[in-house]
Parts: structure tokens; C-alpha cells; sequence
């Protein structure tokens, strides 16, 4: 992982660990949003990886889509 996009990841781990214990599991894909995040922005770097997981948390509400939804490659 670059050392921009591991910047860029710091708010989805801070996410992981202070907020997704007080929500719970309630993501609607496989892996969840913060997992698929962190992938891809280890995979495809700080802007490509920022654009999927914005792309990924904009299809997580109650009328999108839900199962497996792996990162490309």
C-alpha cells in the first residue's frame, strides 16, 4: 500500500474500530464496505481505490443491491 492510500485508509480503520461496534453488522454485501474499502485501496491505490469505495457505500441502502461483491481487479 502507498503511503497516500494508507492515509486515506486511516478514517475507514478508525471506522472499524470506534463505530462498527456501536452499529453492528449490517452491511448488505460480502465483504463488508470498511473490508472492500481497505482492499481497494491496498489493490488500486488512494484515488482509484477512494472512487470504488464511494462508488460501493452509494449501492449500500435499503432498495440496492446485496451478496457477494468483490473488489475488481
Amino acid at each position: 500500500m502507498t503511503p497516500f492510500a494508507y492515509i486515506v485508509s486511516l478514517p475507514v480503520r478508525a471506522y472499524r474500530v470506534v463505530l462498527s461496534p456501536w452499529i453492528g453488522m449490517s452491511c448488505r454485501y460480502q465483504p463488508t464496505c470498511s473490508a472492500y474499502s481497505l482492499e481497494a485501496l491496498e489493490k488500486h491505490g488512494a484515488i482509484k481505490g477512494t472512487y470504488l469505495s464511494v462508488r460501493r457505500i452509494m449501492r449500500c441502502h435499503p432498495w440496492g443491491g446485496s451478496g457477494i461483491d468483490n473488489v475488481p481487479d
